[in-house]
C-alpha cells in the first residue's frame, strides 16, 4: 500500500462505520451479511489501521449498506 493513499483508506473506513451506524447495524451484523469475520470489519473501520480492501469488497459493503459505492469514495477537499 502506498503511503500517499493511507488517509484515503482511513476515510473509507470511517464512511463505512458511519453508514453502518445509520443502518443501525453492528459490526457483527455487517460481517454476517458479508460472510466475513468481525475483526475484518473492525480493521476496515479503525482509524489507526490502514486496511486496503478490494473493489469487490467495497461494492459488497455498499450493497449491504444499501448505498451507491461512490458514497464511500467521495472525499471533500481538505
Amino acid at each position: 500500500m502506498k503511503a500517499e493513499f493511507k488517509n484515503n483508506y482511513i476515510k473509507i473506513g470511517l464512511k463505512i462505520s458511519y453508514y453502518r451506524k445509520l443502518k443501525s447495524l453492528t459490526q457483527e451484523q455487517l460481517a454476517e451479511i458479508l460472510g466475513c469475520g468481525v475483526s475484518f470489519i473492525g480493521q476496515i473501520e479503525a482509524p489507526n489501521i490502514y486496511k486496503a480492501i478490494s473493489l469487490d469488497t467495497l461494492f459488497r459493503i455498499a450493497k449491504a449498506l444499501e448505498i451507491p459505492p461512490h458514497k464511500l469514495l467521495y472525499f471533500e477537499e481538505d
